[in-house]
């Protein structure tokens, strides 16, 4: 199965959170908060969106940080993903 996002929502998978100590033991990411850090899977057509013009600014691919509270967790084939606004992004993390 495919998740194909509708108008100006975009599909992301979130980045796993380790944490490695000084000492270098990795600590699994449960133990912390979830980053807000996550990887463009999908993203929606754009068009208009509640009366106005929505260009899409992201890419499958982008690595971004998005808003906190935002979005919608999905659990697809065994997957979680989080359906969110692009509104929702506040940001593109270049490399």
């Amino acid at each position: 199965m495919k998740l194909v996002p509708l108008g100006d929502r975009v599909v992301l998978k979130q980045l796993v959170a380790e944490e490695t100590t000084k000492s270098g033991i990795v600590l699994p990411g449960q133990n912390k908060e979830k980053p807000q850090q996550a990887e463009v899977i999908a993203v929606g057509p754009g068009g208009m969106v509640d009366g106005k013009e929505v260009k899409m600014e992201v890419k499958v691919g982008d690595q971004v940080i998005y808003s906190k509270y935002s979005g919608t967790e999905v659990k697809l084939d065994e997957e979680e993903y989080i359906i969110v606004k692009q509104n929702d992004i506040l940001a593109i993390i270049n490399n």
